[in-house]
């Protein structure tokens, strides 16, 4: 099985290189996406991890994925790059 990159801020899967944010020298990110990161830095640097929550269940609800797809997403969040020693989790 081919392992998925996955955004390390909002598991987006980072299957595309035009789904890649970018780094402050335009090189693309391998671990964020456009809508996370951009220039080097998060779009929004104060978002709270329960708001990421929020955002992911939108967005996916949106998208009319499946609801076992949107939890793996929901429970995968904590683990990621961004969050990880998050002190609202510990």
């Amino acid at each position: 099985m081919e392992k998925l990159d996955l955004c390390q801020s909002c598991t987006m899967p980072l299957d595309s290189e035009a789904l890649k944010g970018t780094e402050k020298d335009g090189s693309k990110s391998n671990e964020y996406c456009m809508y996370c990161y951009q220039n080097g830095a998060f779009v929004h640097p104060d978002m709270t991890f329960f708001e990421m929550e929020g955002v992911l269940k939108t967005q996916m609800g949106k998208m009319n994925l499946p609801p076992g797809l949107v939890q793996k997403s929901l429970d995968t969040l904590p683990h990621l790059k961004r969050w990880k020693g998050d002190p609202h989790l510990l």
